[in-house]
C-alpha cells in the first residue's frame, strides 16, 4: 500500500507547533512582561507606559520633590500622557498635576469632590476633568485600559493660594482613594496612594489579583514597613511590590530594607526602585 504524502501545508503547521514546543512558554510570559514600562520619579509619583503605547501619570509631585533626580524635574521630558490619575488633594500628590495637564492635553481622574475643588480652582480646565468614585470603573483612554477607583485610609485636603489675597487656603479635598489598573494585556496594577491598612485589601487581592502593588512604607502618615508588609502577605499578595513613599521627608522613616525583612518568605518578589529609575514588568 502506497504512503501518502503529506501536503506542504500540514508540514509547515507541524514545524511551526515543534518550534513553539521547542521554545516553551516562556518567550510568551517574558514578551508579556517586558510591554509594561513603570517608572518611579519619587514619593508616590510613576508614569506607567501600557503594551498598546498609553501613558499613564499618578501622583505627579515632580518639580518641587526632593527626591526626584534633576534630570527627571523638567515635565517636558515626561514626553506624552494620555492620563493622570491622582489619590488625594495633599501637595505631594496633586503636586504638578495642573501644570502636566495644562502643558500635555492629558486627561485628568480623580475622586469626585476633589475635583470639584480642583476645576472650580481653575487648576485644571473642566474640559480634561473626569470625576468619578470608588467601585465605577472607567476607560478614559480607551476600551482596552480600565482604571477603578478604591478604598484608602487617609485624609484629603487642597491648599491654594488665593490669587487676590496671595494666602494660602485650605479647601475640600474629597475622599483619599488608591487605583486598579488593568491594561490591554491584563497586567493589573493597584496603587495604594496614601493609606493604612484596612480589611477589604484582602477583597483587592482575591478580586482584582494585581501583578504589581505600589505600596507606601514610610509610616506617620501612611503605613510603615511592618504594616506594608503585613498587608502584602495577609491581604494582597500581589505578585510583584514597589514599595513607595518614603525618605522624602524626615517623618517617612521606613525604608525598603525594614519592608523586605517584614515580608519574610512571603510568596513574592519585592523590588526596590530608586528615584527616576524604569523598570520592565
Amino acid at each position: 500500500m502506497k504512503t501518502r504524502p503529506i501536503k506542504r501545508p500540514l508540514m509547515a503547521a507541524a514545524f511551526a507547533l515543534a518550534v513553539v514546543v521547542a521554545a516553551g512558554a516562556a518567550p510568551a510570559t517574558s514578551a508579556r512582561a517586558a510591554d509594561v514600562t513603570v517608572q518611579w520619579l519619587g514619593q508616590a509619583a510613576f508614569k506607567i507606559t501600557s503594551p498598546g503605547g498609553k501613558v499613564i501619570v499618578i501622583d505627579p509631585f515632580i518639580t518641587r520633590n526632593p527626591k526626584t533626580p534633576a534630570e527627571h524635574k523638567d515635565l517636558k521630558k515626561l514626553g506624552k500622557v494620555d492620563l493622570i490619575l491622582v489619590t488625594h488633594g495633599h501637595g505631594d500628590h496633586l503636586g504638578d498635576t495642573g501644570a502636566l495637564a495644562k502643558m500635555t492635553g492629558a486627561k485628568v481622574a480623580m475622586n469626585a469632590d476633589m475635583g470639584s475643588t480642583v476645576g472650580s480652582l481653575g487648576i485644571v480646565p473642566g474640559k480634561q476633568l473626569i470625576r468619578f468614585n470608588k467601585s465605577g470603573p472607567i476607560t478614559p483612554i480607551g476600551a482596552g485600559i480600565t482604571v477603578t477607583m478604591v478604598r484608602a485610609e487617609h485624609s484629603s485636603t487642597i491648599v491654594h493660594k488665593d490669587p487676590t489675597s496671595g494666602k494660602a487656603v485650605v479647601h475640600p479635598g474629597g475622599e483619599p482613594s488608591g487605583y486598579i489598573i488593568k491594561l490591554e494585556n491584563g497586567f493589573t496594577i493597584y496603587h495604594a496612594g496614601d493609606t493604612g491598612v484596612f480589611g477589604d485589601m484582602k477583597w483587592i487581592g482575591d478580586y482584582y489579583k494585581p501583578d504589581l502593588a505600589l505600596l507606601p512604607i514610610g509610616g506617620h502618615f501612611t503605613m510603615d514597613p511592618t504594616h506594608a508588609a503585613y498587608a502584602q502577605k495577609m491581604l494582597l499578595k500581589a505578585k510583584n511590590v514597589v514599595p513607595m513613599h518614603f525618605g522624602t521627608f524626615p517623618p517617612l522613616k521606613g525604608t525598603p530594607a525594614q519592608f523586605k525583612a517584614a515580608l519574610g518568605d512571603a510568596a513574592s518578589t519585592m523590588v526596590e526602585m530608586k528615584p527616576g529609575e524604569t523598570r520592565k514588568f
